[in-house]
């Protein structure tokens, strides 16, 4: 990412401009001031616009995998731009349910543009016997079901999944028939 001098920019408060008029009439000093507004007219223009640098609906292309970082979010280059952009977006709103199988699905859904299964074996079991086993199947699991217009991410959803779901949960990604899904 680089952000630099852009020909041409103009300032939006040229220094010459408030000056008092003493030095105004110094032609030296006006030329001065218009070296110091084409250095800052890029910085003045970042930090007029800096919200929409913030938006990932709207900030530079480049700027998409810095603002990622900061969300902790990996987006995968070779995804089209307007998917990594509702991907970051997305993600940012799902902090809220990550781990749960609602987060993972959607996240999974926000990346690919893809339908997906997502389902678990999680849940609370006990037994009213003291010392017995608890019932049902005491090894947790995570399956993921991906169509197969998506089977050529299986390994981006394999590395997301392995990121978003609790690290103590085995997981599986399979491919699926892409009627068999929601």
């Amino acid at each position: 990412m680089s952000r630099g001098v852009l020909p041409g920019l103009a300032s939006p408060h040229p220094l010459g401009e408030l000056l008092p008029a003493v030095f105004q009439e110094d032609e030296f000093t006006m030329r001065f001031t218009a070296g110091l507004d084409e250095v800052l007219a890029p910085i003045l223009s970042t930090v007029d616009n800096l919200a929409s640098y913030l938006d990932p609906l709207l900030a530079p292309a480049d700027f998409l995998d810095w603002l990622a970082s900061w969300a902790g979010v990996s987006l995968e280059a070779r995804l089209p731009e307007q998917r990594r952009r509702h991907a970051l977006r997305t993600a940012i709103e799902l902090y809220r349910w990550r781990g749960t199988v609602y987060g993972i699905r959607e996240h999974l859904v926000a990346l690919t543009g893809h339908p997906v299964r997502v389902t678990d074996n999680g849940g609370v079991s006990g037994s009213t016997t003291p010392g017995t086993p608890a019932p049902g199947e005491p090894t947790p699991w995570l399956l993921i079901e991906l169509p197969t217009s998506a089977a050529d991410l299986r390994d981006l959803v394999d590395t997301v999944v392995a990121a978003v779901k609790p690290a103590h949960l085995p997981h599986r990604v399979e491919v699926v028939e892409d009627d068999c899904l929601p």
